[in-house]
Protein backbone atom coordinates (compact mmCIF):
# COMPACT_ATOMS: atom_id res chain seq x y z
CA UNK A 1 0.00 0.00 0.00
CA UNK A 2 3.30 2.51 -0.16
CA UNK A 3 2.54 5.40 -2.48
CA UNK A 4 2.68 9.09 -2.79
CA UNK A 5 -0.68 11.44 -2.05
CA UNK A 6 0.15 14.79 -4.03
CA UNK A 7 -2.60 16.88 -3.67
CA UNK A 8 -3.22 20.81 -5.04
CA UNK A 9 -5.44 23.98 -4.27
CA UNK A 10 -5.03 26.53 -7.14
CA UNK A 11 -6.37 30.02 -7.37
CA UNK A 12 -6.92 32.22 -9.77
CA UNK A 13 -6.73 30.63 -12.48
CA UNK A 14 -5.98 32.35 -15.68
CA UNK A 15 -6.87 29.12 -17.96
CA UNK A 16 -9.37 29.21 -20.81
CA UNK A 17 -12.79 28.83 -19.57
CA UNK A 18 -13.26 25.80 -21.25
CA UNK A 19 -10.84 23.95 -18.74
CA UNK A 20 -13.10 25.16 -15.47
CA UNK A 21 -16.45 24.14 -17.49
CA UNK A 22 -15.95 21.65 -19.74
CA UNK A 23 -16.16 18.18 -18.46
CA UNK A 24 -15.49 16.62 -22.08
CA UNK A 25 -12.64 18.84 -22.76
CA UNK A 26 -11.84 18.53 -19.08
CA UNK A 27 -11.89 14.73 -19.21
CA UNK A 28 -9.88 14.16 -22.68
CA UNK A 29 -7.06 16.59 -21.36
CA UNK A 30 -6.79 14.92 -17.90
CA UNK A 31 -6.56 11.56 -19.88
CA UNK A 32 -3.95 12.83 -22.51
CA UNK A 33 -1.93 13.83 -19.23
CA UNK A 34 -2.46 10.51 -17.46
CA UNK A 35 -1.31 8.63 -20.68
CA UNK A 36 1.94 11.83 -21.14
CA UNK A 37 3.53 10.61 -17.54
CA UNK A 38 3.15 7.32 -18.66
CA UNK A 39 0.48 5.91 -16.00
CA UNK A 40 -1.97 3.87 -17.37
CA UNK A 41 -6.18 4.87 -17.35
CA UNK A 42 -8.22 1.79 -16.73
CA UNK A 43 -11.27 3.78 -16.02
CA UNK A 44 -13.05 7.57 -16.10
CA UNK A 45 -16.00 9.80 -15.12
CA UNK A 46 -16.50 13.66 -15.87
CA UNK A 47 -19.37 14.91 -14.46
CA UNK A 48 -20.71 18.87 -14.68
CA UNK A 49 -22.46 20.60 -11.89
CA UNK A 50 -25.71 22.99 -12.84
CA UNK A 51 -24.91 26.59 -12.00
CA UNK A 52 -26.10 28.31 -9.07
CA UNK A 53 -26.71 31.89 -7.65
CA UNK A 54 -23.06 31.65 -7.49
CA UNK A 55 -22.20 30.91 -11.07
CA UNK A 56 -21.42 28.42 -13.52
CA UNK A 57 -21.03 24.64 -12.08
CA UNK A 58 -17.73 23.25 -12.13
CA UNK A 59 -17.01 19.96 -13.26
CA UNK A 60 -15.29 17.06 -11.72
CA UNK A 61 -13.07 14.19 -13.75
CA UNK A 62 -11.91 11.32 -12.25
CA UNK A 63 -9.03 8.87 -14.11
CA UNK A 64 -8.93 5.58 -12.58
CA UNK A 65 -5.20 4.36 -12.67
CA UNK A 66 -3.53 0.98 -12.71
CA UNK A 67 -1.50 2.74 -10.57
CA UNK A 68 -4.56 4.73 -8.30
CA UNK A 69 -6.23 8.04 -9.40
CA UNK A 70 -6.15 11.22 -10.39
CA UNK A 71 -9.10 13.53 -9.28
CA UNK A 72 -9.96 17.26 -10.93
CA UNK A 73 -12.87 19.49 -9.22
CA UNK A 74 -13.45 22.98 -10.70
CA UNK A 75 -15.26 26.42 -8.91
CA UNK A 76 -14.96 28.09 -12.16
CA UNK A 77 -17.15 31.11 -10.05
CA UNK A 78 -13.79 31.11 -7.51
CA UNK A 79 -11.36 30.66 -10.74
CA UNK A 80 -10.17 27.82 -8.42
CA UNK A 81 -9.36 23.75 -8.82
CA UNK A 82 -8.34 21.16 -6.85
CA UNK A 83 -5.99 18.10 -7.76
CA UNK A 84 -5.52 15.27 -5.99
CA UNK A 85 -2.78 12.71 -7.63
CA UNK A 86 -2.29 9.02 -6.02
CA UNK A 87 -0.28 6.63 -6.93
CA UNK A 88 0.57 3.38 -5.37
CA UNK A 89 4.46 2.03 -5.80
CA UNK A 90 3.96 -1.58 -4.89
CA UNK A 91 5.37 -3.31 -8.54
CA UNK A 92 7.57 0.28 -9.08
CA UNK A 93 8.25 3.41 -7.66
CA UNK A 94 5.63 5.78 -9.72
CA UNK A 95 6.96 9.01 -7.81
CA UNK A 96 8.05 10.74 -10.68
CA UNK A 97 5.75 9.89 -12.92
CA UNK A 98 2.97 11.80 -9.95
CA UNK A 99 4.99 14.79 -10.17
CA UNK A 100 4.80 14.96 -14.03
CA UNK A 101 1.20 14.29 -14.48
CA UNK A 102 0.83 17.47 -11.68
CA UNK A 103 2.87 19.81 -13.33
CA UNK A 104 0.88 19.11 -16.48
CA UNK A 105 -2.47 19.93 -14.92
CA UNK A 106 -0.35 23.21 -12.95
CA UNK A 107 0.43 24.10 -16.53
CA UNK A 108 -3.12 23.26 -17.99
CA UNK A 109 -4.72 25.85 -15.09
CA UNK A 110 -2.16 28.45 -15.17
CA UNK A 111 -3.15 29.50 -11.12
CA UNK A 112 -1.62 32.78 -9.86
CA UNK A 113 -1.36 30.59 -6.50
CA UNK A 114 -0.63 27.26 -5.64
CA UNK A 115 -1.14 25.37 -2.37
CA UNK A 116 0.89 21.89 -2.71
CA UNK A 117 0.70 18.80 -0.25
CA UNK A 118 2.38 15.53 -0.42
CA UNK A 119 2.05 12.47 1.57
CA UNK A 120 3.98 9.60 1.77
CA UNK A 121 1.40 6.25 2.68
CA UNK A 122 1.64 3.48 3.76
CA UNK A 123 5.00 1.61 4.57
CA UNK A 124 7.05 -0.61 1.56
CA UNK A 125 7.73 -3.59 3.94
CA UNK A 126 4.77 -6.53 2.70
CA UNK A 127 3.65 -8.46 6.03
CA UNK A 128 3.44 -11.82 5.50
CA UNK A 129 -0.33 -13.35 5.80
CA UNK A 130 -0.16 -15.75 8.86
Amino acid sequence: MQGLHLTADLRGCRCAPLWLLDAAALGRACAEAVRAASLQPVGELFHSFPATEHGPGGVTATVLLAESHLCVHTWPEQMAVTLDVYVCNFGADHSGRAHALMEALLALFEPDTVERHALQRGSIAIENAP
